[in-house]
């Protein structure tokens, strides 16, 4: 509401909403072509910026795949080489040579064989397989394996003594005897030295049984001429016997 007024009158004039509005409305601002020009450059920046994103995470991506299947060499086959007799360095540098991995699994005693090769691998010569496969590998060993003698000098008989050696893995020279109880073992001998039980012998050593050749009756009585006789049971002499003659 405005009041107007003039020398003599007063007058009340009422202004419209519309005139209201109309006072109270601001100035409009004016967006200048500079303004709008770096509006502009920023969006370009932005779309320029996400572009650069996206290129960036598809090359990554590419990248990756590409890694992934030079590593693994994913559907490709190759050929095992032969490896027996090979030493292990050079066996190992053969199967990398062919894409392929080597892992010395265990170890055996071939004493035909140098020590440190190649005596047997996993998957044979010749095969397809895919690369980057396992070959495992079992060298041949520069020690013999060694076993630990029983209990037998002086406590087995011959049949018992062979029976446990053998079945024990070692390995048996032909017997020698001396005077002594019918097939007693008295020692037991390897390349010369006698043992005694608990020692150490490689599993490719022989032994020698020492045993009785039944030329000593224990209880028995020697005659003039120098040979063993076996004395006679108790049963054996009677009373008609010991009755000197007359």
């Amino acid at each position: 509401m405005v009041l107007k007024a003039n020398h003599t009158n007063f007058a009340f004039v009422i202004d419209g909403p519309q005139s209201m509005e109309a006072n109270k409305q601001e100035p409009s601002k004016k967006i200048t072509p500079k303004k709008a020009m770096t509006a502009k450059k920023k969006k370009g920046y932005l779309l320029i910026n996400l572009a650069a994103m996206l290129i960036f995470v598809a090359i990554l991506i590419g990248l990756t795949f590409y890694g992934m299947n030079t590593y693994t060499r994913h559907g490709e086959e190759v050929t095992v080489p032969n490896l027996k007799g090979l030493t292990g360095p050079v066996a190992i540098q053969k199967l990398t040579e062919a894409g392929l991995l080597a892992k010395i699994e265990d170890s055996v005693y071939v004493k035909s064989l140098p020590p440190n090769v190649v005596y047997e691998q996993s998957t044979q010569a010749g095969e397809r397989v895919k690369a980057n496969r396992i070959i495992y590998l079992t060298l041949n060993s520069g020690n013999a394996p060694q076993l630990i003698l029983p209990d037998i000098a002086d406590n087995s008989s011959l049949r018992e003594a062979t029976a446990k050696l053998t079945a024990s893995g070692f390995k048996l020279a032909p017997v020698e005897y001396i005077e002594g109880e019918k097939d007693w073992v008295y020692e037991v001998k390897c390349n010369g030295r006698t043992l005694s039980a608990g020692s150490c012998v490689d599993v490719n050593d022989e032994l020698v049984l020492i045993v009785g050749d039944g030329s000593y009756y224990g209880d028995g009585m020697e005659d003039v001429d120098g040979e063993n006789l076996e004395a006679e049971s108790y049963e054996d002499f009677t009373e008609d016997s010991l009755e000197p003659d007359l």
